[in-house]
């Protein structure tokens, strides 16, 4: 089975990075996709990546449904914070990936989703059903699933205009010196190394603000766990955002790889709550995502537990930001 997607592109640039823009998929993604010929420009097939679309060129993408000859084992669960008609909003645990692509070898959220026999949008092309929205794979907690198209629109629609909105939770080393930090810098993809994003003011940049907010200090004071209040969404922002001041997230093995950074056997960053208006009823709704059993350790360890149960109150994250919801 197959689904098609086109495009028109809209400036001269490279094939690769046009797509990327359209896409959620990362640029090695995007290169793999190109270079197992599933791509067309003018309705002639491509395998360069590079290639140089001009203004007015269409781009017409094939996403093939991979064929097992087995079914794929789903080899993890997935808490369901809330389900609907219209949505499902689940805790996604860290390690999973959201969505196919060629690069993937193992299952995914959205083979999950299929698994369970769960009914989803098709907006998003055969190997994104239902996903309005990604997490990183390292990155656990809240996400909103569409199940019809007519959600999907809405909800993407949340998306752009800010009316949905998310806060994280992350375990930093050094410490932040200031109790509120807002950084405000534009992020575009590294030109050393394409896995990583960078703050940038290239053309192909994309304006991110991401605003941070101290929540405890570690018993030796060399950590802190922070709230993260994202107001756009691009590429790793938080990440990238820390890392304009030389600071990580525990776990980072991408942009934190110093040797004398405290190890976790994950990145310790989780989606901890969501915001958005329901599709249908127009109700504004508020859910919380639970740590996970590692996370919930480190910060055990590390933390004084009396002052993190009492920092992690929804409602003491929400009025510690200086905007409103």
């Amino acid at each position: 089975m197959s689904e098609k997607k086109s495009f028109v592109c809209n400036e001269a640039q490279r094939l690769d990075a046009f797509l990327a823009s359209q896409l959620e998929d990362t640029r090695s993604q995007i290169a793999a996709l190109i270079k197992s010929g599933f791509v067309k420009v003018d309705d002639k097939a491509t395998t360069k990546a590079g290639l140089k679309l001009k203004e007015g060129q269409s781009v017409l993408i094939e996403f093939v449904q991979a064929k097992h000859t087995e079914p794929q084992k789903i080899d993890f669960d997935v808490e369901i914070l809330y389900e609907d008609d219209d949505i499902l909003v689940i805790n996604k645990p860290s390690g999973v990936t959201v969505h196919p692509a060629p690069s993937v070898k193992e299952p995914t959220l959205v083979d999950w989703l299929k698994h369970k026999g769960i009914r989803l949008s098709t907006l998003s092309g055969q190997e994104r059903h239902g996903i309005v929205h990604r997490l990183d794979k390292g990155t656990s907690g809240a996400m909103v699933v569409a199940k019809n198209n007519e959600a999907h629109e809405f909800l993407s629609l949340q998306l752009q205009d800010k009316t949905m909105g998310r806060y994280y939770l992350a375990v930093v080393n050094p410490p932040l010196k200031d109790d509120l930090t807002t950084i405000e810098l534009s992020i575009g993809r590294s030109h050393h190394n394409r896995l990583k994003m960078t703050c940038s003011n290239g053309a192909k940049s994309k304006n991110a603000k991401t605003m941070f907010k101290v929540l405890a200090q570690s018993n030796d004071e060399t950590l802190q766990l922070v709230a993260c209040k994202l107001f756009t969404g691009r590429t790793h922002q938080i990440r990238v955002h820390l890392e304009s001041l030389n600071r990580h997230i525990l776990g980072d093995h991408i942009y934190a790889q110093s040797p004398k950074m405290e190890k976790s056997e994950r990145i310790l960053l989780h989606a901890y709550m969501i915001y958005f208006i329901h599709p249908k009823s127009k109700e504004k709704l508020f859910f919380s995502a639970p740590l996970d059993s590692v996370t919930k350790e480190f910060i055990d360890k590390k933390f004084d537990m009396e002052q993190i149960n009492e920092v992690t109150d929804t409602s003491t994250i929400l009025h510690s930001f200086s905007t409103t919801i």
